[in-house]
């Protein structure tokens, strides 16, 4: 399909059973449905250090570091399921977008970010579904570069939420994570035509 858009999907957690990693896929498999070319990603086969600027001076990015700036820069929208942790994002995700983040010699700064158009969604046991968390993450994003759309799905009470076969037992709550996909892969097609 011409003009199809990249997406990066992907949870920030790396616990076999998350929530997130299913609420992600539901959106991803939407985006899917309209049009993208989607790259659902497990962060946990992309271990890394805790940043340290001492040890990027000593011996570079890190080779999962490398592989995730170069799956970031050859995809043109992100699509984050965040989950909350002490009303904040994960130290996973947050660790994966400060070396992600890193810039290399004769490289613009942010050059993974730069431009990218993000869609956010979390899940949590909590009653509020991970919003605050989003807050975080949705500043986060801005100040590097990152257009994040306005809509965003929190599912609250995650872990009855959904059925054995990891779908949304709501159907409203499944219509609007689907929403966010489709969304997300028709504002990157629009700008990905007037780029």
């Amino acid at each position: 399909m011409s003009h199809a858009p990249r997406i990066l999907a992907f949870a920030g957690s790396t616990r076999a059973g998350s929530w997130n990693k299913k609420l992600v896929k539901i959106a991803a498999d939407s985006a899917r449905e309209a049009g993208a070319e989607v790259t659902l990603l497990d962060l946990k086969h992309y271990p890394l250090p805790i940043f340290d600027q001492d040890l990027e001076a000593a011996a570079g990015l890190p080779e999962n570091a490398q592989k995730l700036k170069a799956l970031f820069v050859s995809h043109h929208g992100l699509l984050i399921s965040s989950p909350e942790y002490n009303s904040s994002i994960s130290a996973l995700l947050k660790n994966t977008i400060d070396w992600v983040s890193r810039a290399v010699p004769g490289e613009p700064p942010m050059a993974a970010f730069r431009g990218k158009v993000a869609s956010l969604i979390c899940a949590s046991p909590g009653a509020l579904g991970g919003l605050r968390g989003l807050v975080h993450l949705r500043s986060i994003l801005g100040n590097i570069g990152v257009i994040v759309l306005p809509d965003q799905v929190a599912i609250s009470r995650a872990h009855e939420a959904f059925s054995a076969d990891d779908a949304l037992k709501d159907p409203d709550q499944a219509g609007k994570v689907r929403e966010i996909g489709k969304t997300l892969a028709e504002t990157s097609r629009r700008l990905l035509r007037e780029a």
